[in-house]
Parts: structure tokens; C-alpha cells; sequence
């Protein structure tokens, strides 16, 4: 307790049993505006501490005449030739400070001020333990099971009590009375019999904190912590990164044959701990968010949602979805994306229409190709705003417009010039009349084709030599009988 709070407390409690002693309301009834209001009455009594912190009360009373005016209260005024004696400067309308022996006091009004003392004491405790554990919220703190009423327990913290709620147990562990209880300060909270200290064990913090205690590598910043997501009593992922190139996270954390994980997973009561590598690539940190399972290809399905397709061998699936599916929720939680996992059967099935163009996609995705003005380079804002307010935003429906139509839209010739060396350096632009001379000259080549195929060959009749062809069995000039023979070569 401060020198300031020891101050307040002696004064608060000498200034009480002043009120208490010459019965001094703290309130009294007054008429404001027609309306009976409750208006505090000031104590005029002054508290002073010397520099030998020596303590001395007065009472502060205003002088006046009584064999004029009369003394209407005796504790708030003093006559003239009573003040004199104290003060022989002393004035009629002046204010004149007159010690008080504290043995002046009665038995009530000295009870009166030990309570105010008690409870002056009690909050300032209270101020003080709310302000000291305030700052260790996501801290670890240990102490002993106490009681425990409606599945909470209340824990023995030293100064303070603290309340472990049954929502912040995990479900594989149970305590009994004087067990040692480790768990983490999730909040502080100010109630009518003091300060509530709320603890939890299934908090992800609460890993966080064991986790910083364990390894050093954490603790010093060496190795970072990215996110923890938990299903307290079934399993926690912990995805983690290095700061140095020369360390490896998850080896780190794991520790020499998985000695500093074993402790972790001793005091989570034999909880499940899956730590895996952070990667700023949204594919192989999937890869590492479904382990234990192993994953034999993750696809993007749609990158602006945030959605992915993992695939897994038949014997996999189970373990990648894990118990109830708690596995992939975890896993959807530490990545933020929304996984879907399919055996290699089933992607097999699915629409490869879509598959096809997302290849499609990803084979192309070094070539850059513009279809809106707004998306070249250096374009201007004024202009790519003003063609997209007249449905011109497409690179095709500008080469289209007309004169008249981009004089409508208020565009400078300096504006316009520039856009079309922009379109001219950064578009391939295939004429309407040149793809048609080109379909026309692919179908005047397949037509050409065609005849070519069609065309009957002729020969000359060994009589006559009128022209016959294959179909022929009799000669059409002179009548002799055809018969055709092939010579094997």
C-alpha cells in the first residue's frame, strides 16, 4: 500500500467520525425548481499532515457576531470574540480553523470510522491485486484445488482466489482437493467481494504459454508461433517459423527425441500435438495443416474464397479427416481455407472440364493478357473511369467506338493517342476482315481437298480407245465387254 493510499484512508476515516460525532447528514432534502432533490451537506472540517507525519483534524467554522446576528449552529459558526481569542486578527465573515481532540470523539462515531477504515483498506487491496494481475492476462499461474461448486473449481492462488470454470476444463482432465493446478489467466474481473480471477486450460494461449516455457528457442524469438488452433481433450496444431535460416522450427519444439513435446503433451493429460512447418505458400502449409495424414497433391479451386481441394490415397482418408472430422476442421482453421478432401478415385470423377481450365490457367499464368482498359500499364485513371462509366471498359468495345461516340465522352486527343499506342504496345489486335480471309481460305483449301479426293480416274478402251472409267462394264462407243483387273505389287 502507497503513501497516498495511507493518506486518503486516515483521512477518510477521521473526517467520517467528524460527521458521526456533531451529526452532520451527508445528505439533506432541498426544493429546486418545485422538485424535492437530495443535496450533499459539505463537512467543514480539514484534515492536515505534518512534515513529522503527525496527523491533525480542524474544524472550519465562519465567525460571526452573537450578541447581532446570534449563532444559528454551533458547529459551523463561531463567535467573534471566541475567534479573537484564537486569532486576534480575527473578522466578522471569516473562516477560522479550530483544532479537534480526536478524544472528543464517541464510542459511535470512533465504529463509524474504523468500518470506513476496513473498507477504505479492503478496496485499496482490491485496486491494488486488479491492477497487478490485469497485466498478466495469458500468463501461466499455479495453484491448489480448493472446492468446487457446479463443475467450477476454486483455486487457492496465495493472496487471491481464482475460478476455473467447468467450459475452461479440458474433458480428459479431472482434479481433487490440494491438486496442484497449472493454468492460464484469461481474465480479470472486479465483482462486490473483490476481484474474480478467471482461469483457463483450454484456451490456445494456454499452449502458447507452456510452449514458451519449454522451449527456448520460443522464448527468445528464434522461433515464432504463426497460429494455434486446439480441440481441447482431442488434438492442437501449432504451426511455427524461424527467423534464422540455420534453425528449424519444428525441431526446435520437438526437441531431442520429442522430449519437450512429451511435456507438453503430459500437461495437456495425453492431448494430441501436431507441430507443423508455416509456409507462405497456401498449398504446402495445407499439406502441413492435414498431418498426420499424407497428402498427395492440393489444388486451388478458387483463390478469392479461399477454397482447396486436397487429395489423399484411399488408405488416407480417414486419418486426414480424423475422429468425428475434427482433423480437417483444425486443419481449415490454422490455414484459413475452407478444405475439401477427396481420395485419388474420387478427383478422378470429378469435373474435368474445370480441372482442364484451371491447368489451363496455371500454364499460362506468365503471360500477361489485357481485356479491360483499366488493367494496362500506366493507364490513365481519368480515362479508364470515363470508359468504364459508358460501358466501354473492354479493350474490344473501345476499338469499336466511333468518333461521334468518343466525342460524346469528353476525351481529350492527347488522351486518346496515348491509349492507343498503350493498346498497340501491349494488345495483339486480329482484324475482323483478316479472320475471315482467313476461315475463307481454310474452307477454299478443305473445299479444293475435297475435289481432289472426288475426282474419277479415266482410261482409254483397249478396241476403240473411247475413255471408260471403273464403273463401266460394257464400252460406250464401240460395245466391247470391260472387265477390270489390279496387279499386286
Amino acid at each position: 500500500m502507497s503513501e497516498e493510499h495511507v493518506r486518503r484512508t486516515i483521512e477518510d476515516t477521521l473526517l467520517v467520525a467528524y460527521r458521526r460525532r456533531y451529526k452532520i447528514p451527508e445528505k439533506t432534502k432541498e426544493f429546486v425548481n418545485g422538485k424535492e432533490l437530495s443535496v450533499p451537506v459539505p463537512i467543514n472540517a480539514v484534515v492536515r499532515f505534518s512534515d513529522d507525519k503527525k496527523v491533525s483534524i480542524f474544524a472550519k467554522k465562519k465567525i460571526v457576531d452573537a450578541e447581532e446576528d446570534g449563532i444559528s449552529d454551533p458547529v459551523f459558526e463561531i463567535d467573534l470574540e471566541e475567534a479573537r481569542d484564537l486569532n486576534p486578527d480575527a473578522e466578522v465573515g471569516d473562516e477560522i480553523l479550530i483544532p479537534v481532540d480526536p478524544k472528543e470523539f464517541n464510542r459511535s462515531s470512533i465504529k463509524s470510522a474504523k468500518l470506513t477504515a476496513q473498507h477504505s483498506i479492503r478496496n485499496i487491496q482490491n485496486t491494488s491485486l486488479y491492477d497487478g494481475y490485469k497485466d498478466k492476462i495469458g500468463e501461466i499461474i499455479i495453484g491448489y484445488y480448493q472446492r468446487e461448486r457446479g463443475g467450477d473449481i476454486y483455486v487457492d492462488l496465495g493472496k487471491v482466489e481464482g475460478i476455473l470454470p467447468k467450459r475452461n476444463q479440458s474433458p480428459r482432465e479431472s482434479f481433487h482437493v490440494n491438486d496442484r493446478i497449472k493454468a492460464m489467466i484469461a481474465d480479470v474481473r472486479k465483482s462486490s467481494t473483490g476481484i474474480e480471477i478467471v482461469l483457463s486450460r483450454t484456451h490456445p494461449d494456454f499452449v502458447r504459454a507452456i510452449l514458451t516455457l519449454e522451449v527456448p528457442e520460443v522464448y527468445d524469438k528464434t522461433v515464432g508461433i504463426h497460429r494455434i488452433v486446439r480441440q481441447p481433450g482431442y488434438r492442437t496444431k501449432i504451426a511455427v517459423f524461424s527467423t534464422k535460416e540455420d534453425v528449424d522450427p519444428v525441431g526446435a519444439c520437438v526437441g531431442l527425441k520429442g522430449v519437450r513435446t512429451q511435456a507438453i503433451i503430459k500437461e495437456l493429460e495425453g492431448e494430441k500435438i501436431d507441430i507443423l512447418k508455416y509456409d507462405t505458400d497456401p498449398c504446402n502449409f495445407i499439406k502441413n495443416a492435414l498431418s498426420p495424414a499424407t497428402i498427395v497433391n492440393v489444388i486451388v479451386l478458387d483463390e478469392n474464397r479461399r477454397q482447396a481441394l486436397a487429395v489423399v490415397d484411399d488408405s488416407q482418408l480417414s486419418l486426414a479427416i480424423g475422429k468425428q472430422g475434427n482433423n480437417v476442421k483444425l486443419a481449415n482453421k490454422l490455414v484459413d481455407w475452407s478444405i475439401d478432401i477427396k481420395t485419388k478415385s474420387q478427383f478422378e470423377e470429378m469435373d474435368i472440364n474445370a480441372g482442364s481450365r484451371r491447368a489451363a490457367s496455371e500454364l499460362f499464368a506468365d503471360a500477361e493478357e489485357y481485356a479491360r482498359i483499366s488493367e494496362l500499364p500506366d493507364v490513365d485513371p481519368d480515362v479508364a473511369e470515363t470508359l468504364k462509366n459508358n460501358n466501354a471498359d473492354f479493350i474490344e468495345d473501345f476499338i469499336k467506338l466511333t468518333p461521334e461516340q468518343l466525342a460524346e465522352m469528353n476525351l481529350l486527343p492527347g488522351q486518346l493517342e496515348a491509349l492507343r499506342k498503350l493498346i498497340e504496345e501491349y494488345v495483339d489486335i486480329v482484324e475482323e476482315e483478316e479472320y475471315l480471309a482467313g476461315e475463307a481460305g481454310s474452307a477454299a483449301e478443305s473445299e479444293g481437298d475435297f475435289e481432289t479426293i472426288e475426282e474419277v480416274e479415266e482410261y482409254e478402251c483397249p478396241e476403240c480407245g473411247a475413255k471408260i472409267t471403273l464403273d463401266m462394264t460394257n464400252c460406250p462407243n464401240c460395245g466391247v465387254g470391260l472387265s477390270f483387273e489390279y496387279e499386286e505389287e
